[in-house]
């Protein structure tokens, strides 16, 4: 055999070797980050095939708010969230509840009811979601307080001597009926406010003095995100860290073209998932024509990636998982020749 014919064989087992490598990776469910910390997503109404070779932690999008499961009076639709947290059970992915209490979609009935009629629905609301999902991993117990006040929160508490007292026996009955589960409050714009996270802290310290709190939730919607600097990022992760909770980024999306949302996440994504108090992140869906906004996807309607997930791969260090991409990358490796040294 002449050299010219060895390096050629040599050549062909290497790339060889690079295509099945490749072709593993096409079946290959890893997420792209792994440990202690998070990188989760939403699931809607099916989980979609891609899920698990990017997320491993799982929030409905929709399917456990209490709008959703009991928009009739005493019929529960429990189906979707079954499915989800079913999924995450499954897979070892640590599942959140999202959400318990939350003025913005509660069942539309309820506030036609007396005081004393709200307050034993929302309790019978906590004890069935803690009945069946008693291996949540988080609760989101109250979303978007500032915001979004249920139309019973007098029912439960009013402001009361604390300013917040509905919320503060809204984690009390999640402490009764998740007492395995870590309790959350959520909220939005608080990434770009910091008056707004001197505001939220004084919640979570009454919270925290009672032992009802395992952990602080901020919304990172496009909204608040596309513009804001990094510096106030920093300094309202600083506010929340300092009261000793870990932090989860719980709805993280943001918007732009292909460069624009490239640009976004790479100045602001390590400012969240690199900061001490930060213990995991969860996107606000993925798949284009499947998310809120438009413009906020990652992964395109015909399979491709966007540049801003595959730089997330690049930061987690993990190489090619999609199947479009490496049939191009097969191509492009038949179409090369090996040259003779």
């Amino acid at each position: 055999m002449s050299k010219s014919s060895l390096w050629k064989v040599i050549g062909t087992v290497a790339l060889t070797g690079v295509l099945c490598t490749s072709t593993f990776a096409e079946y290959s469910y890893a997420s792209l980050t792994s440990g202690s910390k998070f990188l989760g997503n939403i699931i809607a109404g099916n989980v979609p095939a891609s899920y698990g070779n990017y997320w491993n932690q799982v929030t409905p999008e929709n399917s456990t708010k209490w709008g959703a499961v009991e928009g009739n009076r005493n019929s529960m639709n429990w189906g979707q969230a079954d499915m989800a947290y079913n999924y995450a059970q499954s897979k070892g992915y640590p599942f959140k509840f999202h959400t318990l209490v939350w003025g913005s979609q509660e069942p539309g009935w309820v506030s036609g009811l007396s005081a004393a009629e709200q307050k034993a629905e929302v309790t019978q609301w906590i004890q069935l979601a803690g009945q069946k999902y008693s291996k949540s991993a988080f609760v989101d117990v109250v979303n978007e307080p500032f915001h979004a006040k249920p139309s019973y929160s007098n029912a439960i508490g009013g402001s009361g001597a604390t300013g917040w007292d509905w919320i503060v026996w809204s984690f009390q009955q999640a402490r009764q009926q998740f007492p395995n589960s870590k309790l959350l409050i959520n909220e939005y714009g608080v990434i770009s406010d910091p008056n707004l996270a001197d505001q939220y802290v004084k919640i979570i310290n009454i919270l925290k003095s009672r032992g009802l709190i395992d952990g602080i939730g901020i919304q990172c919607h496009h909204f608040n995100m596309n513009n804001v600097s990094t510096s106030t990022m920093t300094t309202v992760l600083n506010k929340l860290g300092s009261t000793g909770l870990p932090i989860y980024v719980s709805e993280l999306d943001m918007t732009g073209d292909d460069a624009t949302q490239l640009a976004r996440y790479k100045e602001k994504f390590p400012v969240l998932w690199n900061h001490p108090s930060v213990k995991g992140v969860t996107l606000w869906g993925y798949i284009e024509g499947q998310t809120w906004e438009p413009n906020t996807h990652l992964l395109n309607a015909n399979g491709t990636e966007r540049p801003a997930l595959k730089w997330l791969k690049q930061f987690f260090g993990k190489g090619i998982t999609d199947g479009q991409s490496i049939m191009l990358e097969k191509d492009n490796l038949e179409t090369t020749e090996v040259p003779a040294p």
